[in-house]
């Protein structure tokens, strides 16, 4: 485990040679791909959202792939498909072309400028790591992980990703604009003849070791406590939070429960420490629970965000 830190340690320090002021950020990513998880990145355009999940494919010797999302994007653009095909003896077959989902980390830029059916191509490969194309299972590479980045939805020509698809995102992490002294930074390092380039420090095959030793941590009946009363109490149905069932339409299900546990386990590692605590759990609710609840009609009408009711919800853990 002390290995495992170090080498974490490196790879935030390389992160941080290319990306300024989001150091919150980057820890989240990495909680996300540790936990074997996969990742959605919210913001407005130009915060570096698409340098970040590059730098990472470098940073941890990943084989990566992007692909842009556009209205007139199609399934197939993502999963692949079979061509017909006849060899010199005049026999006719088809053969499968692979598409850039047969990648170890897939950038999915802006996807929610995509068509909701185009969309709903990746729920197969992000649930169960293969894609059946013409009825045949096609198995993707391991480790596999889908950093897809998101404009706000209130921006002309985006559409909704449907609850079953952010549910299978681990973590949905919002990126706000750097404070004065980051951006001063941003400014003065990025504008000249050359910027700086991150190192490799991690492979697959270490990443994988790590994902399995993830698994592996203890976890105290206490942070289990912690976990399964955030997550319960988010549910309006059965909630004894007045919060909760005044403003909360549908709340977070069993997946919810699972991604904190993973992620905190992993959290718990990049920061040094051998077990996770309720201060984990209390760190990660906002990006494990944010995109697994929505607001009723009255809430949104005054105002309310599910940050706030988050908060709420956390604080009996504090």
């Amino acid at each position: 485990m002390e290995a495992l830190g170090e080498k974490m340690a490196d790879a935030r320090a390389q992160i941080g040679r290319v990306i300024f002021g989001q150091q919150v950020v980057i820890d989240q990513v990495l909680t996300t791909l540790l936990a074997g998880g996969h990742l959605l990145l919210v913001g407005v355009p130009g915060l570096g959202k698409t340098l970040l999940v590059e730098t990472l494919g470098t940073v941890l010797g990943l084989d990566s792939r992007r692909i842009q999302f556009t209205p007139d994007l199609m399934p197939a653009d993502i999963l692949g498909s079979e061509v017909l095909e006849e060899s010199e003896s005049g026999k006719r077959s088809f053969r499968f072309v692979h598409g850039p989902v047969f990648t170890q980390l897939l950038m999915g830029d802006e996807i929610n400028r995509a068509s909701p059916r185009t969309q709903s191509a990746l729920l197969q490969a992000m649930q169960e790591r293969k894609v059946s194309v013409a009825g045949h299972p096609h198995d993707l590479p391991s480790p596999f992980h889908v950093l897809a980045t998101q404009n706000p939805i209130e921006q002309e020509g985006t559409y909704p990703l449907p609850e079953a698809q952010l549910d299978r995102f681990l973590l949905q992490v919002n990126i706000d604009y750097p404070d004065a002294e980051s951006e001063r930074e941003i400014v003065l390092r990025t504008t000249g003849l050359r910027n700086a380039r991150p190192s490799a420090v991690l492979d697959d095959r270490m990443l994988l070791d790590a994902q399995r030793l993830v698994r592996q941590v203890p976890v105290g009946e206490k942070v289990v406590d912690a976990i399964l009363h955030l997550v319960r109490e988010g549910r309006p149905e059965t909630s004894g939070i007045e919060a909760v069932r005044r403003n909360v339409a549908w709340g977070p299900g069993p997946r919810a429960s699972q991604a904190l546990m993973l992620a905190a386990r992993a959290r718990a590692l990049l920061t040094g420490r051998l077990a996770p605590s309720t201060e984990d759990v209390v760190a990660l609710a906002k990006p494990v629970l944010r995109h697994r609840m929505a607001l009723n009609f009255s809430a949104r009408a005054d105002g309310v965000t599910l940050d706030t009711v988050i908060e709420r919800l956390a604080a009996d853990l504090a």
